[in-house]
This record gives C-alpha cells, sequence and structure tokens, in this order.
C-alpha cells in the first residue's frame, strides 16, 4: 500500500517520531509495530527511500 493511504491511518506519536527521525535505519519497535497496523510495511528495518522523501516533503500536508 502506498505510504499516502496508510499513512493517514497511523498513530500521532509515530508520525512525530518519524519527522524528528528522517531515514533512520532502525525503527523503535512501537514506531515499527504502527507503521505495520495502519498497512505498511517494514524493509530491513526501515521505510522505503520514496517512504522517508513523502515523509519529509508531504507528511504535513495530508494530516
Amino acid at each position: 500500500m502506498n505510504i499516502s493511504m496508510w499513512w493517514l491511518e497511523m498513530d500521532v506519536s509515530a508520525k512525530q517520531w518519524l519527522r524528528e527521525n528522517l531515514r533512520t535505519e532502525d525503527l523503535p519497535d512501537e514506531v515499527a509495530a504502527a507503521v505495520k497496523s495502519s498497512g505498511g510495511g517494514i524493509t530491513s528495518g526501515s521505510l522505503t527511500r520514496e517512504e522517508w522523501d513523502f515523509i519529509e516533503t508531504q507528511s504535513e500536508l495530508v494530516d
């Protein structure tokens, strides 16, 4: 599922953590769980480059 769809479903505290820790390689368990429960996926412990780009440039526009 595209991040623009699952981002809307994710917990606000997880969104904020992702915005404050852009492009981290290892997500904390609670943030990874929030991503998965919203419909997103984790690849090698983190998000894809495209997902990080979305968080950095567009995530606040869709909140």
